[in-house]
């Protein structure tokens, strides 16, 4: 396989703990990465094929960049949307600027990214794969708030009906529900006394690892994956069981 024939994987919030990870994960596998972010910065040099800001809210940049990943790479068989917000609780406390926020960040840009990227991975047989949360399947709690909650709970059904609707096309759609994760949307927000809860309140007695969920994405853009469609991945280390 030459360079130029490589598998293209676009992934959203790179520079986050779970893009980085992820990004490291499938370069390791050959794959040619378009790490995209708004903090551009704090992409890890080097690392991608190519490097760009992305705001996952602006219909039109989106648009840009996948035209730009026609025009320079060839192809785009992956997409992995790790981009992301948390928000805060109880319900009386949030605005509904604040509602709106979070649901855009979180739900909204799934739609205009899944609306960009259809046509090259109709074309490719490729994989979306987006970026949930326990949170979206429990309910979740005042750590997060309840706009982030029901927006990863729609993201999950989002997915379940991309996966029916894009199955004739050969583009499998799946969806990552990863409990507490040792990235700085978590370690960064919280005190030690609720990181202390967060580890006691999870089964297997620790938060999980950024590279846990880079193995779960290898796997769901992986040949291996190829009869797998419209799942919830559950890591989470037993905070919810299936």
């Amino acid at each position: 396989m030459t360079a130029n024939s490589a598998p293209v994987a676009l992934i959203t919030g790179a520079a986050g703990g779970l893009g980085r990870a992820a990004v490291a994960r499938l370069r390791d596998r050959g794959m040619r990465v378009v790490a995209t972010d708004l903090a551009l910065a704090e992409i890890p040099c080097g690392a991608p094929m190519m490097a760009t800001s992305l705001d996952v809210t602006d219909e039109a940049a989106i648009s840009s960049v996948i035209a730009r990943v026609q025009t320079e790479l060839g192809r785009l068989d992956h997409v992995i949307h790790l981009a992301g917000a948390a928000g805060r609780g109880p319900l009386e406390t949030v605005s509904l600027e604040e509602w709106r926020r979070l649901l855009e960040i979180n739900l909204t840009s799934a739609f205009l990214l899944a609306k960009a990227v259809h046509p090259l991975l109709r074309a490719a047989r490729g994989t979306l794969t987006f970026a949930a949360s326990t949170n979206g399947l429990n309910g979740g709690s005042v750590l997060s708030g309840p706009a982030y909650a029901v927006a990863k709970s729609g993201l999950i059904n989002f997915a379940r009906y991309l996966a029916k609707e894009w199955a004739s096309d050969g583009v499998r759609v799946n969806c990552l529900a990863p409990g507490p994760i040792k990235t700085p949307m978590v370690t960064g927000r919280f005190a030690p006394d609720v990181l202390e809860s967060l580890r006691v309140s999870v089964p297997l007695g620790t938060l999980g690892e950024p590279e846990q969920v880079a193995h779960a994405i290898d796997y769901l853009t992986s040949p291996s994956a190829a009869f797998v469609t419209g799942t919830v991945m559950n890591i989470s280390g037993g905070v919810v069981l299936d």
